[in-house]
């Protein structure tokens, strides 16, 4: 808050001091040059007594005067100029600035805390120039001449003549009509000799002669002589004299002398400053210069100075002159001549003018005044109101109330009464004796106002306040409402704005003093009207600081004012006076929400900057008005837009060599930045479409990131044949959801891609011109002998890295738009991005050029730029994620690193592109199609290794070993079989045989079936190369959608120390729609041989059903083939085929086949492929990619089954031999079987029929059991999965199941099937019979046979009749694994009929076991026999 640093009353008493007239001959004025200095000049800083004075009052009391000051002044024979005046204050307000350095005060209310200036020297510098430059008026005397200095040098021939020249001189300025300024106080005016001798020339005797002659003719009280000069002016130049001068010829340094120049300048105005009316009323043209007429002004210097016109209104113009100007005079040394005693003696005369001449002169006048007029006091009730007619002659006639508002009202002659009140109160104010003063402005008040003489009761009232708030003591209050009638009769009455503002300079002031701020500020803002903008800035700005003085300080009001005056001293051509009051208010708006207001401020500072060439503070403030979100029209955005853009560029051609300074537009989204590694995607040609691999147009997907993750992991574990302890994936692509910890490795000679995220928040579009990214780069040399040392930098910038340009980017309004750009790393090192670096400008709007429309002019260069263009940067930085690990890093804020854009480029690597050839998007499911893969490398690098990842393994194959590497052309093997055939040999459907290891289809060995090896020829690929392969794509057995990952894994044959291998990504989409659906179900035989003797044999029934909805437009589909691949068992032959001929199912059609297995006799670690052939070609299923796709989709059903057996045997158990026992048992009923279903669908496309193949897959677990080639058909009842679940969730139980019991042991009875006996020859019939056991599992087996049965089932009593069986009822038989046994039997028949042989009862268990397991063994149906008679 602006403070003063003199005290009110010191104030008051400084505005008002007795006027000394200083009358010098030329002589005498030469001798006072010597020193630079005017005579009055020279005794300036002498003017204010040091010690107290005594007079007395009219009634004879003595009254003290303190710290009395005077004012001695060149006589001006023409009042000044309102030019004149304005330019003296204009001046004295630019001159006068805050002091560097100076620590502002910090005023705390609510939220803000604001730093104000703690002083305001500009508005005490122009209220001192204000009151010392007023122009005496008639109807006050406080500022009219009491005195005169008569001013004469000794070395004059003759000083006595001099001094009566002089004297005539005063008295024809004083008394004759040809002047009318300056204005005297009284007729009789004081005058005093003062003989000025210079020591240094003059002669002292002559001089002390003259004075005695003078104190004879004047008297001793009237006189003075007056030495000066000790010094002579060339000597003691070393001996340092203080300069009391320079305080006071500062501040008038730059004021109106060069007014008495101006016929060669005028006082200009234009439209940004006010144009000058003049401040007395008196109308002259705002054009007038000063006038020449009259000598000097009191706060004017002798020389002219530097500054020409007045008004500042040049924007561009430096304020160095105003400098210059001040380093000009305050370098000129004064009083060079004089010595600290000539400083002593000048004060003297100061003192004994006072003294001796001046006082007692005020002293006597006052006496005569107030013996006069209380020589006429009681002539009437008022003081002196009834002598009027005696000093004016006659009455003055009455107005009306508005001619009197119209004027200023009646004149009185200098010899009225009332004025004489007046001139004595005047008077007892200027030696401080304010209680008399306000008495007689009291009844001066009075009597003006009686005569309504406005204009002089104005006066009276202003004057009448002052008093009585400097009267020692206070007896009564200030008096505030007769300033408030002054100020109004001023301004609206008299229009005399001069003399209402000196009132209002006061009044504040003294409202200020008392803390009634809100007093204080309306009545400075009540004077702030249009006439003068300087007056008003000031005026507004102090209202500004009581506002925020106030016990409650109003801080948008202070805010609001402080706006209002930089407003009005822009206007008035103060323009660093505006720039601080609106950096003022700034501190209460920023931030607040007020968007517009900010941006009338900022806007404003940047242009009062810029006009000062506070260059950088301009493009501050323009930024900052750019960047916030703005609310602003597009109109008005787009000239804040060409402003910011002018200044800028003028900032940047101060220091074109200089760095790049940051650019506030566009706004740069730093976490949505992307870093791509790697060459673009090729687009697809024709049927050849390239891998999709990563590009920054796909969108970031963590849980597809995480799979692509695994997939590595495997492939490198694979690789390394080991797990790899701290794994870390090969990151192409970087953004704000990848793990950014490590630097990310770049590869020599292949591009950069970042993708920088632009948005403009403006309404105007953004046009960007030679766009490119800032980097810096350290070569390193990472080759395993000198690994990671710094190389000498002895290639310049363009080879080690190369950048690509934009040549233009445009950016719409308020659009968000992405900007792609290259870095081509030519060495190895590491590499830092730092930002972006481009021209920012903006175009002239949408055109159509050469019949091509904007919207596309981005490709085609079209943009017409608007205006300027400047070049700078923006930096790229990027926050890491925060850290929430330790219990520090959760309890403070912390924030890991981000490296993305710090990739460290490495050694040359392979480059691997891969094409798909003829790949198909819609399957059906299990379709089989081949397709052709195509193997480049791009790089000058030889690759190995290269195997395929993919979570999908069962869907693709490249073949097996076997495979022939060089296929044929895709285009030639357009139409052939995917599969590998031969002709059929001949008409039967018995099974062809063929066996393969799993190990040559990558299954079997406990490797992940995930990772498969691409067969290169030599498995290299050499630079440039390129190999097509073939690949057969199966679709999956689920219907919908599909998406399957390829990871292509390779290395470098040279390994590096950097990167170890590469990885290429593909996803590929198929569509799969129904075909068919197989159901499988195993039963045994009931014979223990078959007709071969092949031994063990089942039977296998397959249903196949047409699920197909001809969405695909497919016929009817064709089993041509049914394989089986097993190492325990194989198919042997159909058994229900009476014809040889294909299968056709149409749309919803169902086959069922019953085909017999039987158990290979030699158990071999391959498997064992037969194949029953429906068709005219034989498929070869132990061959790609039959038997690949068998083994593909063979683990995961295996893993299944696993884990499902190891559940079942390894809970709820007693013991470990028991867990054995259950498991042998429950193993007689286990099967592996698997059946592969080969189909052909012929679909009709385009009007061509297609043959399309595939095969289906059932796996056999267990006899009995349906298998379902679908997973679907077995999940989709959810009822069914959660009983099925359900008993899981309790104990197995240690006795296994009875259909796993009756397995235990196989039963057949032999024996003919009808018998002819003759019952009249012999009445009992024998019949021999051949009881077969066989045991089915791994273990001896204890089997009892009980002939004794017992039948009560009601199928058995239908049956009339009985037998018996002959011998022992009881058998017991140990059998080995897998042993057969034969048991000769007789059953014994006593008629004829039909019997059933099957009661035999057998009991079976473990030889090493308990009888716990033993049960029934059950017949599979019933063995009848016909008994007949002969």
């Amino acid at each position: 808050m602006a403070q003063r640093v003199q005290s009110v009353q010191e104030f008051l008493q400084d505005s008002f001091y007795p006027l000394v007239a200083a009358l010098c001959s030329e002589e005498a004025e030469r001798i006072a040059r010597k020193n630079n200095l005017g005579f009055c000049e020279l005794v300036k800083p002498f003017c204010r007594l040091t010690s107290e004075v005594h007079m007395r009052d009219p009634n004879n009391q003595l009254h003290i005067i303190k710290n009395l000051k005077i004012a001695v002044n060149n006589i001006i024979t023409q009042p000044p100029q309102p030019g004149a005046i304005r330019k003296l204050l204009n001046d004295v307000v630019t001159i006068s600035q805050p002091a560097e350095g100076l620590v502002a005060n910090v005023i705390t209310a609510g939220d803000y805390d604001l730093n104000i200036s703690a002083t305001t020297p500009w508005f005490e510098a122009y209220r001192e120039s204000f009151l010392q430059s007023m122009p005496a008026s008639d109807h006050e005397f406080i500022n009219h001449y009491v005195a005169c200095m008569l001013v004469v040098s000794s070395s004059e021939p003759d000083p006595v003549e001099q001094f009566l020249k002089l004297s005539q001189e005063q008295h024809r300025i004083q008394h004759s009509n040809e002047y009318s300024y300056p204005k005297w106080f009284i007729p009789n005016t004081l005058k005093y000799y003062v003989l000025l001798h210079d020591v240094s020339a003059g002669e002292e005797q002559r001089a002390d002669s003259i004075y005695e002659e003078m104190k004879q003719r004047y008297g001793t009280q009237g006189c003075y002589l007056l030495k000066i000069n000790s010094r002579g002016s060339n000597r003691g130049a070393d001996e340092q004299i203080p300069d009391p001068w320079s305080q006071y010829l500062q501040k008038s340094s730059i004021q109106v002398q060069e007014s008495c120049e101006d016929g060669l300048h005028t006082v200009i105005s234009n439209k940004n400053t006010d144009h000058f009316i003049p401040l007395d009323g008196l109308g002259n043209d705002s054009k007038d210069g000063l006038s020449n007429n009259f000598k000097t002004h009191p706060l004017q210097l002798d020389h002219t100075s530097d500054s020409g016109c007045f008004d500042g209104t040049d924007y561009l113009k430096s304020n160095a002159s105003l400098h210059e100007s001040k380093k000009t005079n305050t370098g000129t040394p004064h009083g060079m001549c004089l010595t600290l005693t000539d400083h002593d003696r000048i004060r003297q005369f100061i003192q004994e003018f006072t003294f001796r001449g001046l006082l007692p002169h005020i002293e006597k006048t006052i006496r005569q005044l107030n013996d006069q007029l209380i020589s006429r006091k009681g002539l009437s009730r008022s003081l002196f109101s009834a002598t009027k007619k005696w000093f004016s002659g006659s009455k003055v006639p009455e107005k009306s109330i508005n001619e009197l508002k119209s004027t200023s009202g009646l004149l009185y002659p200098p010899e009225a009464p009332e004025l004489q009140i007046r001139k004595m109160a005047d008077l007892c104010f200027l030696v401080q004796h304010y209680e008399l003063a306000y008495s007689c402005y009291h009844t001066a008040k009075k009597d003006f106002l009686n005569d309504q003489a406005m204009l002089y009761a104005a006066g009276a009232l202003e004057m009448a306040a002052v008093s009585a708030f400097l009267q020692p003591g206070a007896p009564r209050p200030y008096p505030a409402h007769y300033m408030d009638t002054a100020i109004q009769t001023y301004r609206d009455i008299c229009k005399n704005m001069m003399l209402a503002e000196r009132c209002v300079l006061l009044s504040a002031e003294i409202l200020k003093s008392q803390s009634k701020y809100s007093e204080a500020a309306a009545l400075l803002i009540r004077l702030t009207t249009e006439d003068s903008d300087l007056r008003s800035a000031l005026l507004l700005e102090q209202a500004a600081y009581c506002f925020i003085n106030m016990k409650s300080p109003m801080v948008r009001k202070f805010a609001f004012h402080m706006i209002l005056a930089g407003h009005r001293y822009s206007k008035a051509g103060q323009k660093k006076h505006a720039l601080r009051c609106y950096c003022q208010a700034m501190q209460v708006y920023k931030g607040k929400g007020w968007s517009l207001a900010e941006d009338h401020i900022n806007f404003t500072i940047g242009r009062q900057s810029f006009t000062l060439r506070q260059l950088e503070n301009a493009v501050s403030a323009f930024r900052h008005i750019l960047i916030n979100d703005s609310k602003q029209t597009a109109a008005q955005q787009g000239a804040f837009l060409r402003e910011y853009l002018y200044v800028y560029k003028n900032v940047s051609q101060l220091s074109p060599d200089g760095p790049l300074p940051q650019l506030p537009l566009p706004c740069i989204n730093s976490s949505a930045t992307r870093v791509f590694f790697g060459h673009d995607r090729r687009p697809a040609e024709g049927e050849k479409q390239a891998a999709t691999h990563i590009s920054l147009d796909q969108e970031y997907d963590s849980e597809f990131s995480q799979q692509w993750k695994d997939l590595e992991e495997q492939v490198v574990a694979a690789s390394n044949k080991s797990a790899v302890s701290n794994f870390q994936p090969t990151q192409y692509c970087l953004n704000r959801y990848s793990d950014n910890s490590r630097f990310p490795l770049g590869v020599v000679e292949e591009p950069i891609t970042v993708e920088v995220a632009f948005r403009n928040p403006l309404k105007v579009p953004l046009l960007l011109t030679d766009l490119s990214l800032l980097w810096k780069f350290k070569p390193k040399d990472f080759s395993s002998n000198n690994n990671g040392e710094s190389k000498e930098l002895m290639t310049c910038g363009k080879d080690m890295i190369g950048a690509e340009v934009i040549s233009e980017f445009l950016i719409n309004s308020e659009e968000t738009k992405m900007a792609r750009l290259k870095l081509f790393p030519h060495q190895t090192g590491e590499l830092h991005i730092l930002g972006v670096v481009y021209n920012l400008g903006t175009i002239q709007g949408t055109t159509v050029l050469d019949g091509i429309d904007s919207s596309v002019g981005f490709q085609t260069g079209k943009y017409i730029p608007n205006g300027t263009s400047v070049r700078g940067r923006q930096d790229l930085e990027i926050q890491g994620p925060r850290l929430n690990n330790t219990k520090e890093e959760k309890t403070s804020t912390k924030y890991g690193p981000d490296r993305r854009l710090d990739p460290i480029i490495a050694e040359e690597m392979p480059l691997l592109e891969v094409f798909f050839i003829n790949f198909p998007t819609g399957l059906l499911c299990g379709e089989i199609r081949k397709t052709y893969v195509e193997f480049m490398n791009v790089s000058k690098c030889p690759l190995t290794g290269l195997k395929v990842a993919s979570k999908r393994p069962e869907c693709f194959t490249f073949g097996g070993s076997s495979t022939i590497l060089t296929p044929l052309s895709p285009s030639t093997s357009e139409h052939s079989s995917a599969y590998k055939t031969v002709l059929k040999h001949s008409t039967s459907v018995c099974s062809l045989m063929s066996s393969a290891s799993s190990v040559d289809f990558g299954a079997g060995t406990g490797s992940e079936t995930e990772v498969i090896d691409v067969p290169l020829p030599d498995s290299v690929l050499l630079p440039g190369a390129s190999v097509q392969l073939p690949m057969w794509i199966r679709g999956p057995d689920e219907e919908g959608v599909h998406e399957i990952h390829f990871l292509f894994y390779y290395e470098s044959i040279k390994k590096h120390s950097k990167m170890s291998h590469r990885v290429l990504r593909h996803t590929a989409v198929i569509c799969t729609s129904r075909s068919l659906t197989v159901r499988a179900t195993a039963y045994r035989s009931n014979a223990l041989e078959d007709e071969k003797g092949e031994g063990d044999n089942m039977l296998v029934f397959v249903d196949v059903e047409n699920i197909n909805t001809s969405e695909a437009g497919v016929k009817e589909f064709h089993i041509v083939q049914v394989s089986s691949n097993s190492k325990n068992w194989k198919l042997q032959e159909s058994i229900n085929l009476s014809e040889d001929k294909d299968i056709k199912l149409a749309n919803r059609e169902k086959g069922k086949l019953c085909l017999k297995s039987v158990r290979c006799k030699h158990l071999l670690d391959d498997y064992t492929f037969a194949d029953i052939i429906f068709g005219n070609e034989q498929i070869i299923s132990s061959t790609s990619p039959c038997a690949d796709f068998f083994f593909r989709s063979l683990p995961s059903e295996f893993r299944r089954t696993q884990t499902q057996q190891s559940m079942n045997t390894s809970q709820g158990t007693v013991k470990q031999s028991l867990d054995n026992a259950v498991r042998l048992i429950q193993k007689c009923s286990e099967v592996d079987l698997n059946i592969i279903v080969l189909w052909k669908a012929y679909v009709i496309e385009d009007n061509k029929q297609l043959i399309l193949e595939g095969q289906h897959h059932v796996v056999l677990h267990t006899v009995g059991k349906e298998a379902f080639s679908s997973a679907q058909k077995q999940e989709s009842p959810e009822m069914v999965l959660f009983n099925f679940f359900r008993p899981e969730s309790t104990s197995v139980p240690a006795r296994p199941s009875p259909d796993h019991l009756s397995s235990l042991i196989k039963t057949s009875l032999h024996y003919p099937e009808t018998f002819n006996h003759s019952f009249h020859q012999k009445s009992l019939c024998v019949v021999p019979v051949t009881l077969l056991l066989s045991n089915c599992s791994q273990a001896d087996v204890d089997v009892i046979i009980d002939l004794r049965h017992k039948t009560t089932s009601p199928e058995m009593l239908e049956i009339h009749g009985s037998f018996t069986w002959l011998g022992q009822t009881q058998y017991k038989v140990q059998l080995k694994s897998m042993e057969v046994s034969r048991l000769q039997l007789k059953a014994c028949f006593v008629h004829t009929g039909v019997y059933n042989l099957g009661t035999p009862r057998v009991f079976a268990k473990l030889s090493d076991q308990v009888t716990l397991f033993e049960t029934s063994q059950q017949n599979s149906m019933p063995a009848l026999i016909i008994i007949n008679s002969i």
